[in-house]
């Protein structure tokens, strides 16, 4: 590392050390590569001409190790501004020294914290076929697919201590014929679900390409005359915990490469793997994407609880397999076997599990957290969330994202009923911002957060106009939008499916129901401008407020939900208007409903016009009489 990093720091020709400084005072030393430098300059040059990354991912083969030459390594090239490459595996030197010393601190602090049975945990996921060890986050679906797929491992424990040699994945010997590791046998019920994940993980999806041009050592190759770093934790008398080393779990002692040369840390192979096969699982089973992807993460994550991977080493390979996955997937070749693993596992499913199309996604929901590790979705987001970025800082300004060429394919099954153009939007709105230097690199694809991606725009910058058709079924049929929406823009629905908006939105373009359902599950669901409901239903699960004003057409229904000692159940800042031929729907709350004799609030606005054609409420034993005022409505509850 260069001597201006740490006073005491000098150069040599094949090592140079960086300071680290602990929060108690002391420092350490920490041996890391120094290094000549062709891939920052290079990187920027070879990005100015480069093919865009899907059309050019084949050249990640080893024998390309330039930005000029392999997609992959241009992807990355965030990392050539964090890290200047040398001849040798410890020759490189820090560019940003204190971002790769908080990386190096944060894999001291996890692996001094790790448990036992953390440890045990990371040597399952090391020596686990990766492709089998996602199969988790399928949830309720889990099981179902391992038969079905004749999928197996022998990898189900951990020793207490090291094992004697290296240990690799294989077919146990009770396996029932036919049977495979990883994602399963081509030759099964969802051989071709298996067939598209390993086509995701093909021979283009390396990760050691990259490794050997980055030469970046894995932390424990980093621990050669370190003396002390601050953990962060206190003893019980409140003085600081320091630790020395990044400690690989025991188990794992014996499975490390070997080589220095060829065992790079930079990016993880591992968590390119894990994250490549979520993804292809994701597309063929899209009602658990948000449930694969968290798994994805987590299983990356014990890359650097067992000692093995550093920060940026998981985060470049998350990067690398966002823009692969892509890649494969929307690789002509690869159109039809894509749509048959699609067919195939809904087929296969709905036909094990009783369910159609419409009711799948339910029951691929059904467990609880005690059989589902994946069953709560605010979880899953505080699980994700931090590990987006793990220790890097923003850095810069926040540049508008251009969103990569074929990144839409990613989100293809999971929102079938919107455009390619559209899904490109609803990853844009939904990324992370810029500034972040190693998700910068080329065409930025570590900016995609495909997570939130899932539960839909974060954003209407421009109107945006959405189908949904419920003879479709699945998300083809119905969907729910769980983000906060901004922007200038406004909603407009058709279609005869159901959209539900469930966030605290703050767009401002107004929302027009044209067709079908549209269902605010929150008190902002409909923004802050006016809202017109043109035909179908609108309906609200919650009170609901409408900032602007509120115009409902004949043909039309609105349906709220009415409690006992509430409020009103709509409150229109401005004008209602209320056409002829207008429902309105009422249902009672099955837990503090209203009861007879009473008078209900239903609607309260600055003015009301017109009458609702007929008042409906969904019960045996009362009926609703309407009370119209000039700023209002509200039902008196009258036994039938």
């Amino acid at each position: 590392m260069p001597a201006s990093v740490g006073r005491h720091a000098t150069p040599s020709l094949n090592r140079r050390r960086f300071l680290l400084t602990s929060a108690g005072g002391g420092a350490a030393l920490l041996a890391v590569p120094a290094v000549a430098g062709w891939l920052p300059a290079a990187d920027a040059k070879a990005a100015a001409k480069a093919a865009a990354f899907v059309d050019d991912y084949k050249t990640n083969v080893v024998a390309n190790l330039t930005p000029e030459t392999n997609a992959v390594v241009r992807v990355l090239g965030g990392f050539a501004k964090m890290w200047k490459t040398g001849g040798a595996w410890n020759t490189g030197t820090p560019l940003m020294p204190d971002v790769l010393r908080a990386n190096m601190r944060y894999s001291v602090r996890i692996t001094a914290a790790r448990t036992d049975a953390a440890a045990k945990e990371s040597f399952i996921i090391d020596r686990q076929h990766q492709s089998y060890s996602v199969i988790a986050g399928l949830g309720p679906l889990a099981d179902l697919y391992k038969s079905g797929a004749k999928a197996v491992t022998s990898i189900t424990s951990a020793p207490d201590g090291t094992p004697s040699g290296k240990i690799s994945d294989a077919v146990p010997a009770d396996a029932p014929a036919g049977s495979a590791i990883g994602a399963g046998s081509y030759d099964s019920d969802l051989g071709q679900v298996a067939k598209l994940v390993d086509t995701v993980r093909g021979p283009f999806a390396s990760g050691n390409p990259a490794k050997f041009a980055f030469q970046y050592p894995r932390p424990w190759r980093m621990n050669e005359d370190s003396e002390v770093v601050d953990t962060g934790r206190k003893d019980e008398f409140g003085f600081p915990v320091y630790e020395s080393k990044v400690v690989v779990a025991p188990q794992l002692l014996r499975q490390r490469g070997e080589s220095a040369s060829e065992d790079g840390g930079f990016p993880s192979g591992h968590t390119n793997a894990l994250h490549l096969a979520a993804l292809a699982y994701a597309h063929a089973v899209p009602e658990r994407f948000q449930e694969l992807v968290t798994r994805a993460f987590e299983l990356s994550h014990t890359r650097i609880v067992a000692g093995m991977h550093s920060t940026v080493d998981v985060l470049g390979g998350r990067i690398m397999a966002s823009a692969l996955a892509a890649a494969a997937l929307a690789d002509p070749a690869n159109a039809e076997l894509k749509a048959a693993a699609r067919a195939q596992a809904l087929a296969y499913f709905e036909q094990r599990t009783g369910t159609t199309a419409d009711t799948l996604n339910a029951y691929a929901h059904s467990a609880d957290r005690a059989t589902d590790p994946y069953a709560d979705r605010d979880a899953n987001a505080r699980t994700v969330e931090p590990k987006l970025t793990y220790v890097l800082t923003r850095r810069g300004r926040d540049e508008p994202l251009t969103v990569p060429k074929g990144a839409e394919v990613l989100l293809e099954t999971r929102q079938p009923y919107l455009t390619a153009a559209q899904r490109r939007e609803v990853l844009r709105t939904t990324a992370l911002p810029g500034g972040y230097v190693l998700l910068d690199g080329f065409e930025q694809w570590g900016r995609l957060d495909l997570f939130t991606a899932a539960d839909g725009y974060g954003a209407f910058d421009s109107d945006v106009t959405v189908t949904l058709d419920a003879a479709a079924g699945g998300f083809g049929a119905a969907d729910v939008w769980r983000n906060d929406i901004r922007g200038d823009g406004g909603l407009t629905k058709r279609g005869t499916g159901t959209l539900t908006l469930a966030g605290h939105n703050r767009y401002h373009g107004g929302t027009v129901l044209l067709d079908g359902v549209l269902v605010a599950a929150s008190a902002n669901a409909l923004g802050e401008g006016d809202v017109q409901v043109k035909g179908g239903t609108l309906r609200a699960d919650e009170v609901l407020r409408v900032r602007g004003s509120y115009v409902q057409d004949g043909g039309s229904a609105l349906e709220l939900l009415i409690r006992k000692n509430h409020g009103p159940a709509l409150d229109v800042s401005r004008r209602i208007s209320l056409g002829r031929g207008s429902v309105l729907s009422l249902r009672l709350d099955a837990e503090r409903p209203p009861v007879a004799g009473t008078t209900v609030p239903v609607i309260e606005a600055s003015q009301l016009r017109g009458r609702f054609d007929r008042v409906e409420l969904n019960s045996r034993t009362l009926r609703a009489v309407p009370v119209y005022t000039t700023d209002g409505l509200s039902v008196r509850l009258l036994k039938r």
